[in-house]
């Protein structure tokens, strides 16, 4: 077997026992020597590793004889379920993956294509993505190169094509600019449009939206991607033929009951918020929504009001059912109503003390279904307690 990795971590007496050891500490287990002599014993914690991550994050992948890479690759492959959702209503005949990585997005995405080609630079991370696609029967053309190599020598065109560019560098420091990112999407986004049409670029939750669409072209739609309230990624959708400037805007939230919002990105600009103090009922957008920006938005479409323009909390008389966030019955606490030992869910906004030092000041820890807000209104400090 010529697959780039050791195959005699697939034996069976070694998958016995990498499967009876993943309870098992892995540092205590690295200090142990190895009872195979064709596997080192950091070979066989990294497959345990990998099947742990695997549990959670993609558990299509628990099944025998799939090889897991390094930790690094772990943590910078999608999840199965922001894969999953991406590869929504994707079809046509030719995709083309750049940046394969560990291959699940690739997976997914490319479901519904009749011909996929995997780019990879790093060799025996391909050659496991390809092992691990035989295993699970799919088929595509892995090609171990460099992105700008085959970009130079490409003659093909894409129905889609897919990216997800490294954000660190040769340091492992953490880079967010367009710029800094390997590769360098503004320098390639010319050579993208040439050979496809649809682009779709995976990038950092931390990215600053209204710099994204100031320097990239044809902007579509961008999808701002978070699994259970945790902001994970941004998908900037990149069609070649949109010359428009109204980039739509869609916030999902993973693994939760929030509904989708959607919105168009210049209309924020244009719209107004007006102000209030806390009446009964209270909303908390979720983080994917915070992260758009859509903050006079989410008050005119619901019909709310904004507690303070630097709190973006908001309220109303009336229940609003399909709010993309937390809602919660309220009234405004006195300090003295707040009682030593008693257990709340603090929330803490716009105020000058954070969670702990509340819970330092009250005597209070974290717990029960209750809720205490601290946050501004127009007229100053408030702090708010959910009703049953």
């Amino acid at each position: 077997m010529k697959t780039g990795i050791n195959p005699s971590i697939l034996t069976e007496e070694i998958q016995n026992y990498i499967n009876a050891n993943l309870t098992a500490d892995l540092h205590s287990l690295l200090l142990k020597k190895s009872p195979f002599p064709d596997v080192s014993m950091h070979e066989i914690a990294q497959q345990i590793k990998g099947k742990k991550v695997a549990q959670k994050k993609f558990p299509f992948l628990l099944r025998d004889g799939i090889i897991f890479p390094p930790n690094l690759n772990l943590e910078q492959a999608s999840s199965q379920s922001t894969a999953e959702f991406k590869a929504k209503n994707l079809k046509g005949k030719n995709f083309l993956d750049l940046t394969s990585g560990f291959g699940i997005d690739a997976y997914f995405l490319s479901q519904n294509f009749d011909e996929v080609t995997l780019v990879e630079q790093n060799t025996e991370l391909l050659e496991t993505v390809k092992h691990n696609w035989k295993i699970l029967g799919r088929t595509a053309n892995f090609l171990n190169q460099n992105l700008e190599d085959f970009l130079t020598k490409n003659t093909n065109k894409f129905d889609l094509i897919y990216l997800d560019p490294a954000r660190r560098d040769a340091k492992k420091n953490k880079k967010f600019l367009l710029e800094d990112l390997s590769p360098n999407l503004l320098e390639i986004q010319e050579k993208l449009g040439e050979i496809s049409d649809e682009i779709i670029i995976k990038l950092s939750p931390l990215i600053d939206i209204s710099y994204l669409l100031s320097v990239v072209k044809n902007v579509s739609k961008i999808e701002i991607i978070a699994v259970k309230n945790e902001v994970k990624e941004l998908l900037v959708f990149i069609n070649r033929k949109n010359s428009h400037t109204d980039t739509e805007i869609k916030c999902v939230n993973l693994e939760s009951t929030d509904p989708d919002f959607v919105f168009v990105f210049n209309d924020e600009k244009n719209a107004v918020a007006e102000y209030s103090d806390p009446h009964n009922f209270f909303y908390l957008p979720n983080n994917a929504v915070l992260k758009s920006g859509a903050f006079n938005t989410v008050a005119k479409k619901f019909k709310l009001l904004k507690l303070h323009a630097n709190t973006h909390f908001y309220t109303s008389d009336e229940v609003v059912e399909d709010f993309p966030g937390r809602v919660l019955k309220v009234g405004v606490t006195a300090p003295k109503q707040i009682l030593k030992g008693e257990k709340f869910n603090i929330i803490s906004k716009n105020y000058p003390l954070s969670p702990d030092e509340i819970k330092k000041k009250y005597k209070i820890s974290d717990g029960g279904k209750t809720y205490l807000i601290f946050t501004q209104s127009q007229k100053g400090r408030i702090i708010l307690r959910s009703v049953e």
